[in-house]
């Protein structure tokens, strides 16, 4: 069996780039191959692209050891590997399909340098059969080469968050499936070599990209779960995190976080990898389909609420605070704050927004205004970044601030209300009456509630 130490991790994204360093902290000798030129060059110099924790003081060292590169030659760096792993994106279409065209392109590339006895090794969260029936058979047009008797082909999910990438790829237990057993075997002993996680073996292909989702799913279906709970909780006036955790506490229950919104790459798009493809079978995934539905209705549900319970929010100077989807961490794909935005645009008020981990141009280029909350009438509370955590609520009031929406309940509801301010959180009922508008327009209309297919969705465990 080869040595695999000569590695080429296809894709330098915030999940690829610390994959590669972990494998040549273990004495590999790595190349990133990726298709951004400067990326690449910033890898090459030995220069961290990313916030994340360990990673810039690990490339400065693997660089000065030379066992860090970086090409946007992939077909070349293919050619010169015992083993690639491939972890590029896979994004959702418009129609929420997968869109595979980057996964393919990549593995065109790849098949063009490929020799006899490789280990090629998938870590992009696809549908089920992608790897077998999309993917290994661009391998083989490419390379000339015939998988599982030329080459090797396992599936191993990426099952790690930013901001704590290496820390879990050193503990997360490396789930694989293989194309055959010796396919299952090879890659197996290289996660156990260069990762040195535990590694779970499922069997095949299938099976380890369906564990990946099934995690996802479960995710989702819970997030929706307690989000469906908490609405309850609102009408009842009982404080639906008090129930949550005491629900918890025997040992039965799991239930995770309500929340005003899920974001990032992962819980959002995941599950219609699986439903769409389930649909296309005959059996739909009905629990699924609704989860989504219902967490990605969450943010116009919890304007609405406010709108009703305050006045219509048509003119009204409303304030995000946070556009990151979670604390600390500086990606906003798919983060709720876009999703309230456009649903209080659209209402017709005024957005402003402030997160710390983001310069005020740059949050103008993500379409956004910036500005202050004691500029606004609405302060809505999405991400619950650190700085966040204990405002001047008195200074709020002050300044002519009238109602805050903690959408993480990150507050506590009497300091809130001591201040002077209308208090909405989710799973809380405010200690006001929510009859103050009078009949009046919300602002807020049943069609809004849901996003359109290219907007930005929702829902939170610590934040999701």
């Amino acid at each position: 069996m080869p040595g695999d130490s000569r590695i080429t991790v296809v894709g330098g994204g915030r999940m690829g780039l610390p994959l590669a360093c972990a494998f040549a902290s273990r004495g590999a000798e790595v190349t990133v191959a990726d298709v951004n030129a400067g990326l690449v060059a910033r890898i090459h110099a030995g220069a961290c692209p990313y916030e994340e924790p360990e990673l810039a003081a690990l490339m400065r060292e693997l660089h000065v050891a030379g066992r860090l590169r970086a090409t946007t030659r992939t077909a070349e760096a293919a050619a010169g590997s015992d083993a690639i792993v491939v972890i590029v994106p896979a994004h959702l279409t418009a129609e929420r399909e997968i869109d595979l065209a980057t996964l393919e392109s990549a593995s065109a590339d790849v098949g063009r340098g490929l020799r006899p006895g490789t280990l090629v090794v998938y870590e992009t969260t696809v549908t089920v059969g992608a790897t077998r029936r999309r993917l290994v058979p661009v391998l083989e047009a490419r390379s000339g080469l015939r998988a599982g008797r030329d080459f090797h082909v396992a599936y191993s999910p990426e099952r790690v968050k930013a901001n704590l990438v290496l820390q879990w790829l050193g503990t997360t237990p490396k789930v694989i499936g293989g194309l055959d057993d010796a396919s299952r075997a090879r890659a197996t002993a290289f996660y156990a070599r260069f990762l040195g996680a535990p590694v779970d073996d499922v069997g095949t292909l299938e099976a380890a990209e369906m564990t990946k989702l099934a995690g996802m799913l479960y995710r989702d279906v819970n997030i929706a779960l307690a989000n469906e709970l908490a609405a309850f909780c609102e009408l009842a006036g009982i404080d639906f995190e008090r129930v949550r955790v005491a629900a918890n506490a025997d040992g039965e229950g799991s239930l995770l976080l309500a929340g005003i919104g899920v974001g990032g790459h992962c819980t959002p798009v995941y599950p219609y990898f699986l439903t769409r493809e389930a649909r296309r079978l005959g059996l739909p995934q009905r629990i699924a389909e609704a989860a989504r539905e219902i967490n990605d209705a969450q943010p116009g549900r919890h304007l609405e609420r406010v709108a009703a319970g305050w006045r219509p929010l048509r003119g009204e100077r409303v304030h995000l605070l946070g556009l990151g989807f979670r604390p600390g961490v500086k990606v906003d794909v798919l983060s709720p704050a876009y999703a309230l935005r456009d649903h209080l645009r659209r209402a017709g008020a005024h957005v402003t927004i402030e997160d710390p981990c983001y310069a005020d141009d740059e949050l103008r280029r993500a379409g956004f205004v910036p500005g202050r909350a004691v500029d606004a009438a609405l302060v809505v509370l999405n991400t619950a970044h650190p700085p966040f955590l204990a405002p001047d609520f008195a200074g709020w009031r002050r300044a002519g601030v009238e109602v805050v929406l903690d959408g993480r309940n990150a507050w506590r509801q009497q300091d809130v209300e001591a201040a002077g301010l209308l208090y909405f959180g989710v799973g809380r009922r405010p200690a006001e009456p929510l009859a103050r508008n009078s009949g009046g327009d919300s602002g807020i209309r049943s069609r809004d509630l849901v996003p359109p297919g290219g907007e930005q969705r929702v829902a939170t465990d610590a934040q999701h």
